[in-house]
């Protein structure tokens, strides 16, 4: 089977091209996938440029999604045919956070999805949702499922409530769209007014230029009737964090999710304090949180926004777009 592998100690002219040994026939609990589809995340690009270090040989790419060829004994919930798409934490099934790094997440601390075949523990897939392709259904590991615990499992969303949204990346554009289907409104950033149109269109009540606007937390609390929003994704991290804080409203929801500004930097805490407001970090979700996802997006046929799809032999071509920042939504490989 042809699948990428990552040599040490990683960049984007490391990730070879390879032919390995099919996997053998799944045993009890476990099921054969031949995988068809993948996404981008900046985890997986955090992986392959080395910014994790991970071993000589990795296979990449925590997101994947194909259909089942093979079931092992004592398997039920999944027959030959059924698509299906990977989990982040295959040994988080449900309940409270347990897993705090990546030591289970595929691509990262095990092998990912950059191949064609894979046998895995049933537990590690759910199914698609009905009427997604496969490379929609690769975009819901990662970024959809963030956004979701974000807003939903852990923000409380509901219908009214005013969500911000930072930038046009997978997660920010999952948040829009799922806060939309809530019933909530949503006020958006982007440093391109192209970007900022686009998410006009899928339903943003308000836009910000983030350049062209420096303060733009006080520019959001003005739009809220001086109120600020009920709830922040903040994929920034310490870069945005401060004007977050700016834009939440006195006992709102900030869901602490990426570090594209770095890992470490300065806090304003008295005035965090000040908003009782409530900072929390997360990482993607459990099984379960994806399964009722999963029902959600099937009963409001919603759709994701995907950007561009490369074969799996251009997956440095994939990276590279992804470096760029040009991307809007999701970036996808599908073999």
């Amino acid at each position: 089977m042809q699948a990428i592998q990552l040599r040490e100690p990683g960049g984007l002219d490391k990730l070879d091209v390879v032919e390995l040994t099919a996997p053998s026939e799944p045993g009890s609990g476990e099921i054969k996938v031949r995988l068809h589809a993948s996404s981008l995340n900046f985890h997986d690009y955090a992986v392959v440029v080395g910014m994790i270090p991970t071993v000589d040989g990795r296979i990449p790419m925590s997101d994947g999604a194909g259909v089942v060829e093979a079931v092992g004994e004592g398997v039920s919930e999944f027959a030959v045919g059924d698509a299906v798409v990977s989990t982040f934490f295959p040994n988080w099934l449900e309940g409270p956070a347990r897993v705090g790094d990546f030591t289970t997440t595929p691509g990262d601390g095990v092998d990912g999805y950059a191949r064609e075949q894979v046998v895995a523990p049933a537990t590690s897939f759910t199914h698609q949702p009905k009427g997604y392709s496969h490379a929609e259904s690769a975009t819901l590991t990662t970024a959809g499922l963030t956004a979701w615990r974000a807003l939903v499992v852990d923000g409380g969303l509901k219908a009214g409530d005013t969500v911000l949204v930072l930038g046009t990346g997978g997660v920010s554009i999952f948040a829009l769209q799922f806060a939309k289907m809530m019933g909530a409104r949503v006020i958006a950033t982007s440093s391109s007014n192209d970007k900022l149109t686009r998410l006009r269109e899928l339903g943003a009540e308000h836009t910000i230029n983030y350049k062209e606007t420096p303060d733009w937390g006080k520019a959001v609390k003005a739009l809220t009737n001086g109120e600020g929003v009920d709830h922040v994704v903040e994929v920034g991290g310490p870069g945005t964090l401060p004007q977050s804080i700016d834009a939440i409203k006195i006992g709102g929801h900030i869901s602490l999710i990426g570090v594209l500004t770095g890992r470490e930097g300065e806090i304003p805490t008295a005035k965090l304090m000040a908003k009782q407001a409530k900072l929390q970090g997360l990482i993607v979700g459990s099984r379960r949180h994806q399964i009722e996802m999963i029902r959600a997006i099937e009963a409001t046929n919603l759709k994701p926004v995907i950007d561009r799809e490369f074969s799996l032999n251009d997956i440095a071509d994939a990276f590279r777009h992804q470096e760029s920042g040009k991307h809007f939504g999701k970036i996808c490989l599908t073999f």
